[in-house]
């Protein structure tokens, strides 16, 4: 499966301006609009903070170990990226206000911190502000980026998943379809075989290719130490020779990483087809309001045309699950058509204990707001900077994407290990 860079464009008559981002921290900003204010009182205390060149793991761990408590309680509304400088809510429990106001690192600042009645979760959010410096570009572009900014406003971004969702190896989705089916033997050797001559680092294609002829001990015995799940599930399939317990020996946050790629995957092939006409509606479609998430079915396109040209409503694509709604007609054809090339349904989730999935919908664009475009010289070059704040769920690269035109790397990795196949770097959205 291919990644990010397959993706078509929404605006083709652009060349881009090219350039690159995240070069050092301070030219990714990002922070988040919180959805609510701390209530002044309860158990545990909410704090932003702002941290440098730290993924949302990591800066919770260090808050962990100064405040003595267990990194799973602390809660956060979105993860970062570590190549950035990001401002987040996040909450910690049973702890005391002037220590979390006290905690200052090389790389972690508390901003200000008050008491609060509960655990935040995932997705609490209003929105992140994004302050974004190009380098390696001509200054002198940014006049030809103000049309294609006002176009986006205008028609919005493909609300696409980024590439880092679907694993090193790209095949994160097809892990998760596989465990959704119950083919246990198929998410081994998803997981554990398949090598790729010239893709995988040597040491892990020999482990691959042990396993795929069935030597389980050789495989363990080939697989670089960072290779914690693998080497457990080897353990257990050695030990069982069941696949099904082997495949229960992983973890069930990466089970669910597979499942949410699956999601993601089938979403941006959706969005994929509907690319040139995001913006119109059809006929059986579950249309979005932006005001407040709800859905409606479109009977009349003409008729509700005019709310779409307003980002008041906009398409939708389905996020696979239990309880998924699905449109009429066409649309629901189109849907379908795709779930059967992964050998799947919303059945699979309601039939089965594996992932209970609830399944939602999400729209097919989301609109950026509050844009500026700003250009420069410092100390390290030229620049352009682009200032834009998007919804919760939504990725900056993907509207960067469609400015630059490049889909060499933007983001470049420094991850001092590869993390095989399902501890995909973090996204900034």
């Amino acid at each position: 499966m291919s990644g990010v860079s397959s993706l078509p464009y929404l605006i083709t008559d652009f060349e881009g301006v090219g350039g690159k981002i995240k070069q050092r921290p301070e030219d990714f900003v990002v922070e988040e609009i919180p959805l609510y204010e701390p209530t002044g009182d309860g158990e545990h205390v909410m704090a932003l903070i702002q941290k440098t060149g730290l993924s949302t793991l990591d800066a919770c761990a260090e808050l962990a170990r100064q405040l003595r408590i267990d990194r799973r309680d602390i809660g956060y509304a979105g993860m970062k990226d570590s190549q950035a400088v990001t401002q987040q809510i996040v909450t910690l429990p049973m702890v005391k206000v002037q220590d979390v106001r006290n905690i200052q690192t090389d790389r972690i600042k508390v901003l200000w911190a008050e008491k609060h009645r509960s655990k935040i979760r995932m997705g609490h959010l209003s929105g992140n502000r994004f302050v974004i410096k190009i380098r390696d570009v001509d200054p002198m572009k940014v006049v030809r980026l103000k049309p294609v900014m006002e176009t986006l406003h205008r028609r919005g971004v493909p609300n696409y998943f980024g590439e880092q969702r679907f694993g090193r190896r790209g095949n994160n989705d097809l892990l998760g379809a596989a465990f959704v089916r119950g083919d246990d033997k198929e998410v081994l050797r998803l997981l554990l075989g398949d090598p790729r001559p010239g893709e995988d680092p040597p040491d892990v294609f020999e482990a691959r290719t042990y396993y795929q002829a069935g030597d389980y001990e050789k495989a363990i015995q080939s697989w670089p130490r960072w290779a914690h799940t693998e080497r457990r599930v080897l353990a257990r399939l050695a030990r069982s020779d069941d696949p099904y317990q082997a495949v229960m020996a992983i973890d069930m946050p990466i089970r669910r990483l597979w499942v949410t790629a699956l999601q993601s995957r089938i979403f941006n092939q959706i969005l994929t087809q509907r690319i040139n006409t995001i913006d119109r509606l059809m006929t059986g479609d579950l249309a979005y309001k932006h005001e407040n998430g709800a859905c409606f079915c479109v009977e009349n396109p003409e008729s509700e045309q005019p709310r779409a040209d307003a980002f008041e409503i906009s398409p939708t694509g389905p996020m696979i699950g239990r309880r998924l709604s699905m449109p009429r007609h066409k649309v629901r054809d189109l849907e379908l058509t795709l779930f059967k090339r992964y050998n799947i349904s919303p059945d699979d989730f309601r039939s089965n204990t594996r992932d209970r999935s609830h399944g939602d919908r999400r729209p097919l664009r989301v609109q950026p707001t509050d844009t500026r475009l700003e250009s420069g010289v410092d100390e390290h070059g030229g620049f352009i900077k682009v200032a834009f704040t998007l919804p919760p769920g939504a990725y900056a690269t993907i509207l960067l994407r469609e400015l630059m035109k490049n889909d060499s790397p933007l983001v470049p990795t420094n991850d001092p290990e590869p993390s095989y196949p399902n501890e995909p770097a973090i996204e900034t959205f």
